[in-house]
């Protein structure tokens, strides 16, 4: 199950959300020629990526933001990307250019701290922008519970298109997180799984004072959980709640 576009169009261009894929991609070329020599890479990684160990023992922080920028190859940064295309421009387009960057960066940051939580002293880098992307999605959970996400299945030969409400694919996506997390080694390489639970918690965190101050549940109520948009084919009753009124 692969979510491939929303049906969530954006009432503004943006800036940051391009500009955080134009980051992670031109980085990841400057490095490219490190994955011919496994020793540079590993060294690399060492000095940049997150290493739980090196937060605990010697109080060395720059990981938990520099990681956020780097990635372990090219399917790992194409998919990340595509995660950030389909949910980030959403809450730019809500939240506003800054403060969707400062909530990008300070729920990469919480992901990093969760993932230390578990393996306070491993010595596995921790790369990639999966924890601060998991915090975008936890508050598109929050704010557009019922847009429609086109998602890929694939069963071996087989493969179909298919229209889901975001919530279920995000939930989804939060509780095999959490299963997988509890299952895994934290000494072993792998998946960062409670680095993405811990992002889209502080994700949802994060986005609560937004949706509260939008009416909280009556929010969700005046939109159905749809986003106002044209091609959600969704008219907001601005009449019948003024909190939401006074945000519009």
């Amino acid at each position: 199950m692969f979510p491939i576009r929303d049906h969530n169009p954006s009432g503004r261009t943006p800036y940051v959300t391009y500009g955080l894929i134009a980051l992670n991609v031109l980085i990841f070329l400057a490095y490219w020629p490190l994955f011919s020599d496994e020793r540079a890479l590993n060294v690399f990684f060492y000095d940049w990526a997150m290493i739980p160990a090196k937060v605990t023992q010697i109080g060395d922080f720059t990981g938990l933001l520099t990681s956020m920028f780097l990635h372990g190859g090219v399917l790992h940064l194409a998919g990340n990307m595509l995660f950030l295309w389909i949910f980030g421009d959403n809450m730019e387009d809500r939240m506003g250019h800054v403060p969707y960057l400062l909530f990008y960066i300070a729920t990469g940051v919480a992901a990093g701290l969760a993932q230390i939580l578990d393996s306070p002293g491993s010595m596995v880098p921790t790369v990639g922008a999966s924890g601060a992307i998991a915090g975008v999605m936890g508050g598109y959970l929050l704010l557009f519970p019922r847009a429609r996400v086109d998602i890929l299945l694939i069963f071996i030969v087989f493969f179909r298109v298919i229209t889901i409400p975001a919530a279920i694919l995000l939930v989804l996506w939060f509780a095999i997180q959490v299963m997988a997390g509890l299952g895994s080694d934290p000494d072993m390489g792998g998946v960062a799984y409670w680095a993405h639970a811990g992002g889209f918690v502080a994700g949802v965190l994060l986005t609560l004072p937004i949706f509260l101050r939008l009416g909280g549940p009556l929010f969700w109520r005046a939109t159905a959980g749809t986003p106002p948009n044209p091609e959600a084919d969704y008219r907001f009753r601005r009449s019948s709640i003024p909190a939401v009124r006074k945000r519009r």
